[in-house]
């Protein structure tokens, strides 16, 4: 890649809208220095709160102990009588923290699952055969994998389709490709022997068919089931959508005779629940767990974590977070970081929060990490508690930690989401003369600190700054940039940005191209758009034909179809898809006329493909058909 210093030279779209450049008239010096402000003594390091001390004194009462053990031993005969003297059973939750722990030890994990299956006490259950079969797709332990998969089968649990698509994703990345066919072919068939069971279809349809009433309840009696926690946990799968009826129905095989809820059942419910229409029932099902001594399983607590994330419910976050600190299956420093950073990253931050989480965490007898102290300053720079931030560093720096390029970045973001982009620029001058160079990230964030302030202009500054400065701009820096021109409606110029940053050797994301196209189809701008989608290809992304297809249906002509499907051929020669969806639109849209011209111009290998010719077959248009 030629040098970025001298690509920044000839960046001729950037440079001819670098018109404003930034002054910086007012000082730092109302925010830069540390205040007499004395920080809460949650922060305040101790000898007491080393976290080697705490670990060790919870040795004997923790699953911690078990995992010590296990990572310290090399796997024999002898090691699992070791193991079944000094534990001679172990809770359902127990044994899926301990896989969650061997999660960067395949091997190690395979050897304690196995170890585990053959005991009495153990009861195998759907969720943690995927768990291990997920630690188990890797190129290291395929063989096992697929010795799992087939005991899992034959065994009557059931492969769910997250786990199903997380794996063939990895063996796709990885380049595993007989896996990924097999794979593929092995999930086709379960489910079609799945949908062959038709006491569950039937439980389903009944349960979502009617509000949950005597009804409804009359007629799974008469289905006469034969429950089991596998049958259970599918059925409460299929209900997701509908939290509150897998709430019922979770209370009525609770009551049938011969069957009694467990550890198991208890977390798949919890995580049918956690969301913001249920949220009262998932709560009240905790409750209900603890007073029967069932806990939260640590891999059922970060699934619930992600979906209150995604949902912004960050209170009822750190509500389980505090929970789950207080029983037996602690969440890692992570887990902490990541709600920390969820939290600064909400759509509304709240450092009451973020101060909740970490003295929980300190509570437990550990001692606060840089990238925990990393997430309380991001809060309180993002909602503009610059003097309370800058406590937090000086506690930092008494605790070993010093400021680095995350630190001022985080500064900078805030300053200039606040509007005070001045000052972020002297924080930027001033982290440079104490040493600490910036880097991609800290550039990154600046100008994404620029744009939060609509300071378009400035953030281009910046961007052609950093170029200079031999620094790569990232995706998040181009998505931020190009989320700037559409919101001010210069979709022309997002285009021009986009294509220049790629001629940079630049990757943004796919999303980034998607938004682009969408905006792009909204003003007629077709060729442009048709030109995003060969850049995508070029980056490998998923083809973004949808919104490309609709216009072409709708606006376009018969050329531009033909435009469009050679785009396709490029990167896709045999593939028969894009020209189906393209004729589908095209009828779908009443241009029945123009549907034989395009077929005419279909490569004679499309022309005979047979679902071309079932589509048209299917159609009953005796014309168009003739013409395959």
């Amino acid at each position: 890649m030629k040098a970025l210093e001298s690509v920044a030279r000839n960046l001729r779209f950037i440079n001819s809208l670098l018109t404003i450049r930034v002054t910086t008239t007012r000082s730092l010096h109302q925010v830069s220095h540390f205040s007499l402000y004395t920080p809460p003594p949650l922060f305040i390091p101790s000898p007491f709160h080393d976290s080697r001390f705490h670990q060790t004194h919870y040795v004997s009462s923790k699953p911690n102990s078990i995992v010590e053990l296990i990572q310290t031993n090399a796997w024999s005969q002898g090691f699992e009588k070791e193991l079944e003297n000094c534990y001679p059973s172990l809770t359902h939750e127990t044994v899926v923290y301990i896989l969650k722990q061997l999660d960067n030890d395949p091997l190690k994990a395979s050897c304690f699952f196995n170890w585990v299956s053959k005991k009495n006490w153990f009861l195998p259950s759907s969720s943690l055969c995927n768990l291990i079969l997920r630690i188990l797709a890797n190129k290291d332990t395929i063989e096992q994998f697929w010795i799992h998969l087939r005991m899992m089968r034959k065994k009557g649990f059931y492969l769910d389709r997250i786990t199903y698509r997380s794996i063939l994703e990895g063996f796709r990345r990885e380049k595993m490709n007989r896996d990924f066919a097999c794979l593929k072919t092995f999930f086709k068939n379960m489910v079609e022997e799945n949908a062959r069971q038709v006491v569950f279809n039937k439980v389903v349809s009944v349960i979502l068919g009617s509000e949950w009433g005597d009804e409804v309840v009359n007629e799974l009696v008469e289905l006469k089931i034969q429950f089991s926690d596998s049958f259970v946990i599918r059925v409460l799968k299929e209900l997701r959508s509908c939290p509150l009826k897998g709430y019922n129905f979770f209370y009525w095989v609770g009551k049938q005779s011969g069957y009694q809820h467990n550890a198991v059942t208890y977390n798949a419910v919890a995580r049918v629940l956690a969301r913001m229409d249920s949220i009262e029932e998932f709560w009240s099902i905790l409750a209900e767990m603890k007073s029967v001594n069932y806990e939260l399983e640590i891999d059922t607590y970060m699934k619930i974590t992600m979906q209150f994330v995604k949902n912004q419910m960050m209170k009822d976050a750190v509500k389980l977070y505090e929970l789950m600190m207080d029983g037996s299956y602690e969440p890692s420093v992570h887990d902490c970081c990541f709600l920390l950073n969820a939290i600064a990253t909400s759509d509304s931050p709240n450092s009451d929060l973020v101060f909740r989480v970490a003295k929980k965490y300190e509570s437990a007898g550990y001692t606060l990490t840089k990238e925990i102290y990393d997430g309380i300053h991001r809060c309180l720079t993002s909602v503009g508690k610059f003097d309370k931030a800058e406590n937090i560093v000086k506690t930092m720096r008494n605790g070993g930690h010093e400021p680095d390029n995350t630190t001022y970045s985080q500064l900078v973001f805030g300053l200039c989401k606040m509007k005070r982009v001045e000052e972020a620029c002297k924080v930027l001058e001033e982290m440079e003369s104490s040493g600490c160079i910036p880097d991609n990230k800290t550039w990154s964030i600046f100008i994404q600190g620029h744009c939060a302030a609509n300071a378009l202009d400035k953030a281009l500054l910046c961007l052609s700054k950093m170029i200079e400065k031999d620094c790569n701009p990232d995706a998040a820096a181009i998505d931020a940039l190009v989320d700037s021109f559409l919101s001010q409606e210069k979709i022309d110029n997002a285009y021009k940005f986009l294509v220049e940053m790629v001629e940079i050797c630049a990757s943004p994301r796919q999303c980034t191209y998607e938004k682009l196209i969408q905006n792009l189809l909204g003003i007629g701008k077709f060729e442009d758009a048709l030109d995003l989608l060969c850049l995508m290809r070029k980056h490998k992304y998923s083809p973004f034909n949808k919104p490309i297809v609709q216009y072409v249906s709708k606006f376009g002509t018969v050329e531009d179809a033909e435009k469009f499907l050679k785009a396709w051929r490029k990167g896709s020669p045999r593939s028969h898809s894009a020209y189906l969806h393209v004729l589908e639109s095209f009828i779908g849209e009443g241009r029945l006329s123009e549907v034989k011209d395009l077929l005419c111009k279909f490569p004679s290998q499309i022309k005979r493909h047979k679902k071309i010719n079932e589509f048209f077959s299917f159609s009953g248009d005796s014309d168009v058909a003739s013409a395959t």
